[in-house]
C-alpha cells in the first residue's frame, strides 16, 4: 500500500473511534490555552493586520471585533497565537500544533456551522497527523532548516479541517495532497530582528483551510503526494522514518504535547526552570554573578544562544537573556519580555555573562528528554547547579487543569480581559460546551 493510502487509512480509522471523556478534557485543554495565546497576541500586534480583514465573513479574528472568511481568519489567529511564544507544541516531532491546526479547524468550525464535537475530533485527529509526520521526517527536516510547523502543520489543519467536515477517504486524500503541494516555512524567517517567525504559522493555517477547502470537491490527487518519487517526504528530508507515520500506539500524539508556562522559545525553558529553582532559595543579586553557564542539547543552541537582543522577538528565542530574566525577576512570563524588561540594565548586564554550550550526552537523549544544567558561578567563589530533565509542562511533568486556568487567567488580566475570561471559563466547566455561547464570545 501506497504511504499516502496508509496515512488516510489510519486516519480514518482512528476518526471512527469515539473519545473518551480523558481525550476530550485534553483537547478542551489545548483550545482554551490556545485561546489565551491569540487574545494576547491581537492584543501585542493591535491593529497590524487589520489591513486583512474583510467587511464581512463568518469567521471570527479572536481579540478583534472583525469576521473574515475562514482562510483569513486562520491566518491572523495563527499568527496572534504562535507570536506570544506561549503556544503548545510536541518535542518528539519539534512542532507547535495548536496555533496552527487549532486556528483553522476553529474558523471552519465556525463558517461550516459544526458542532462542539467536530471541533474536539478535527483537533485531536488533526493533531495526529502533524505531529506524525514531524516525527517521521526528524531531525533531517530542521537540520535543513525547515520550520516544522510551517511544513507538517499545513498538513495537520488541513486534516484537522477535514474530519470536522466529515470528510470521505477521497476527500482526505485530496486535501492532504493540496496540503502537501503548499506547505511551506523555512526557520531562517526568525533570525536577527525578525518579527515574522508567526507568519510561517499563519501561511500554514490558512493553507490547511484552502486545501482542506479544495479537498472537499473530490478532484483528483496523485497516487501518492508523501511517498512517491517526488513526493513530499523525500524533498523535506534525508532521514525518513515512513512507519513512525502509522504505527500503532497505546496514546494519541495530543497526549504528548507540551504546554508553556513560560513566554519564552520551549527550547530554553529547562534553562529557565533550572534558574528559577535556584533563585527559590538563594537571595544572591545578579550583580554578585560571575558567570552563568548552560549545558543543553545541540538543538538547543543554534539560533538560541545570541546575546545581542534586538527587540522582543529576539529576547524570547535567546537561552542567555532568558535565563538572566529568570534570575532577576524570578519569573519569566509575559512582563519578562515587555520593553521594561528589554531595557532593564540587571538584565542586559547579566545576559552578557551567560555561556551556552553542548553536552554530548544531553544531544544522545534529546528528543526524549530536553535537558538543561545551570551553573552559576558568584563573585564570593561559590556556586549553585541545577539540572532540569523535563520542564514543566512537559508530558513527563504536566500543567494541572487547575494551573492551565491559572495560565489562561493570568494572561488574559495582563491584557485586561479579566471579564472575558470569567466568561470564557465557566463555558468550559461546562462538560458540553454550548456552541452559540462560545461562538459569541470570541
Amino acid at each position: 500500500m501506497k504511504t499516502t493510502d496508509a496515512f488516510v487509512d489510519y486516519l480514518i480509522e482512528i476518526n471512527e473511534v469515539d473519545l473518551t471523556p480523558k481525550i476530550k478534557n485534553t483537547a478542551r485543554n489545548c483550545l482554551l490555552d490556545f485561546l489565551g495565546c491569540v487574545y494576547v497576541g491581537a492584543t501585542m500586534y493591535s491593529g497590524k493586520l487589520d489591513m486583512l480583514t474583510s467587511r464581512s465573513g463568518d469567521s471570527s479574528v479572536i481579540g478583534t471585533n472583525a469576521k473574515a472568511d475562514p482562510a483569513i481568519a486562520a491566518f491572523i489567529n495563527g499568527f496572534h497565537a504562535h507570536s506570544t511564544e506561549l503556544d503548545d507544541g510536541h518535542r518528539f516531532g519539534m512542532i507547535h500544533l495548536g496555533s496552527v491546526i487549532i486556528s483553522a479547524v476553529l474558523a471552519i468550525f465556525e463558517s461550516q456551522a459544526l458542532s462542539m464535537d467536530s471541533l474536539l475530533k478535527g483537533l485531536v485527529v488533526g493533531y495526529e497527523a502533524a505531529a506524525r509526520l514531524a516525527i517521521s521526517i526528524q531531525p533531517g527536516h530542521k537540520n535543513k532548516g525547515f520550520h516544522t510547523t510551517g511544513t507538517c502543520g499545513t498538513i495537520g489543519a488541513a486534516v484537522g479541517c477535514s474530519i470536522a467536515m466529515d470528510f470521505d477517504y477521497a476527500q482526505m486524500k485530496t486535501a492532504i495532497s493540496a496540503a502537501a503541494a503548499s506547505a511551506a516555512g523555512i526557520l531562517e524567517i526568525q533570525e536577527d530582528a525578525s518579527e515574522l517567525k508567526a507568519y510561517n504559522i499563519a501561511h500554514a493555517a490558512m493553507s490547511g483551510v484552502m486545501a482542506a477547502l479544495v479537498g472537499s470537491t473530490g478532484l483528483n490527487c496523485p497516487d501518492d503526494i508523501l511517498f512517491g518519487d517526488r513526493g513530499w517526504m523525500k524533498l523535506f528530508s534525508d532521514t525518513l522514518n515512513e512507519k513512525k507515520i502509522t504505527e500503532k500506539t497505546t496514546y494519541y500524539e495530543i497526549e504528548r504535547i507540551y504546554r508553556k508556562p513560560y513566554a519564552a522559545c520551549r527550547h530554553c525553558h529547562s534553562a529557565i526552570e533550572a534558574v528559577l529553582k535556584i533563585t527559590e532559595n538563594n537571595s544572591q543579586t545578579a550583580a554578585l554573578v560571575n558567570s552563568i553557564e548552560v549545558s543543553t542539547y545541540e538543538l538547543a543552541i543554534k539560533g538560541h544562544d545570541h546575546k545581542e537582543i534586538r527587540g522582543i522577538a529576539s529576547a524570547k528565542l535567546s537561552m542567555p537573556y532568558s535565563v538572566a530574566a529568570a534570575f532577576v525577576l524570578h519569573s519569566c512570563s509575559l512582563d519578562a519580555f515587555d520593553q521594561i524588561s528589554l531595557a532593564n540594565p540587571d538584565i542586559i548586564a547579566l545576559t552578557q555573562k551567560v555561556k551556552v554550550i553542548e553536552n554530548v550526552d544531553f544531544s544522545n537523549l534529546s528528543s526524549e528528554k530536553r535537558i538543561a544544567e545551570v551553573r552559576i558561578d558568584y563573585m564570593d567563589g561559590s556556586e549553585a547547579i541545577h539540572r532540569v530533565d523535563y520542564a514543566k509542562g512537559d508530558p513527563e511533568n504536566p500543567m494541572t487543569d487547575a494551573e492551565i486556568r491559572e495560565k489562561f487567567k493570568f494572561i488574559m488580566g495582563y491584557c485586561g480581559l479579566t471579564k472575558k475570561a470569567q466568561a470564557i471559563l465557566q463555558l468550559f466547566e461546562n462538560p458540553y460546551i454550548d456552541v452559540d455561547k462560545f461562538v459569541s464570545i470570541l
